[in-house]
């Protein structure tokens, strides 16, 4: 598949300590997404695409921790990105779930979706009409921030290869790629961008 780099965006979801295997949330191997993800930064970098890289900062107490482990605690080992992870193409860093009464999934909206990330705000100052997504995890934070840019009317693609899910519960990372299919998000191998 042949892309626009100057009109698209690599948009990297949570590739953080915690969510990689040996994680506070680790997501069976997760750490499998950070070559594919590197190879294609590293192009999009070259051929004047945008690389940006999300990750979940939450205060000590966040209300996410009522339903999953403590997690990407603000300035914690697990918080920060996974060291092999390279952040040289990267041009911005989406930091979300930083306030304490309001959970983040997307890269784009808070969970009351209505609170913005200013991403959205970003991509269209550059005339950006296409995302490339790839990271952790396929069934939460992948999947609601393809949806959101297929709402929000960008051409959205999510990189098989390059993505993991947490799979609870049961059944879920198929029902999020289903979703994904039914918003008219294509699914496709990292190795079939040119």
């Amino acid at each position: 598949m042949t892309i626009d780099y100057a009109r698209s965006a690599l948009i990297i979801v949570d590739v953080q300590n915690d969510f990689c295997p040996g994680g506070a949330l680790g997501v069976e191997s997760g750490d499998d997404v950070i070559l594919p993800l590197n190879r294609l930064s590293f192009k999009f970098a070259e051929n004047g695409g945008r690389v940006i890289a999300t990750q979940d900062w939450h205060p000590r107490g966040h209300i996410s921790f009522e339903t999953w482990p403590e997690h990407c605690v603000m300035g914690s080992r697990g918080a920060e990105f996974h060291e092999k992870l390279d952040l040289k193409p990267v041009n911005l860093i989406i930091r979300k779930g930083f306030r304490p009464e309001l959970d983040s999934y997307s890269a784009f909206f808070e969970n009351d979706r209505k609170t913005s990330t200013g991403l959205a705000g970003f991509l269209k100052s550059l005339s950006i009409d296409q995302v490339l997504i790839g990271g952790l995890a396929t069934d939460y934070c992948v999947l609601y921030t393809a949806l959101d840019a297929a709402t929000l009317g960008l051409k959205t693609i999510v990189l098989k290869d390059a993505v993991r899910g947490v799979g609870i519960p049961e059944g879920s990372i198929e029902k999020a790629l289903k979703q994904l299919e039914e918003a008219g998000v294509l699914l496709i191998d990292s190795a079939d961008i040119r």
